[in-house]
């Protein structure tokens, strides 16, 4: 018998994880949110957080997009972490992955690669060989990591965005959508353009 899977986040985010899961025929315990607005996503029952035993929990994901929040939650539910992988997605065997991570269809995560926990490789998106890349990371759809990236935690790199090799990237910041990184960026740094500019920082505590 399989493990059930209880997911933490009913969104968008969610329905893109439930439909990797129903793909390698993994079962969905329930689907948990602090704020219900559905009672049910793509056919599976969403319940209050307060409705749930957490000892009772096999393995869970948390199913929502935003880094911090993600951060939060896991801090605070100490439970077994599953990962989700699209059928589709070409994973070379060195890579290390940590838990509670999901990657979407499509995308391509070459050698010697390491991808933190909650981290979120979306669809279509290319990490090439040597990138390390930390905790709560996003990495959105058709974004492409040149070699020897490092992406510290938090940091959300935007939509088709593009990042030569060797570049670091600091934790907590914000690539925008379309932008070509030539150079490495610092912490908090939110970034937009090509090549890539500064406009402003995070704020740390956010």
């Amino acid at each position: 018998m399989g493990t059930n899977i209880t997911l933490y986040g009913a969104s968008g985010h969610s329905k893109v994880i439930i439909d990797i899961l129903n793909c390698n025929s993994v079962a969905i315990a329930v689907i948990i949110d602090d704020n219900p607005k559905t009672d049910s996503i793509l056919g599976m029952p969403v319940v209050k957080n307060t409705e749930i035993d957490f000892s009772k929990v096999e393995q869970m994901i948390i199913s929502i997009g935003n880094n911090k929040v993600r951060e939060r939650i896991s801090s605070r539910l100490k439970v077994n972490y599953g990962n989700a992988i699209h059928p589709t997605a070409v994973l070379s065997k060195s890579i290390i992955l940590g838990k509670g991570t999901v990657i979407m269809a499509g995308a391509i995560v070459n050698p010697d690669v390491t991808i933190g926990d909650h981290c979120i490789i979306n669809t279509g998106a290319v990490v090439e060989h040597d990138c390390y890349i930390a905790d709560f990371v996003h990495v959105s759809p058709s974004v492409s990591l040149a070699g020897n990236v490092t992406v510290g935690q938090g940091t959300h790199i935007g939509i088709g965005a593009k990042v030569i090799q060797g570049i670091t990237i600091g934790k907590w910041a914000t690539i925008g959508a379309g932008a070509v990184i030539i150079k490495d960026i610092p912490d908090y740094a939110v970034v937009v353009g090509n090549p890539g500019k500064i406009i402003k920082y995070n704020k740390e505590n956010e």
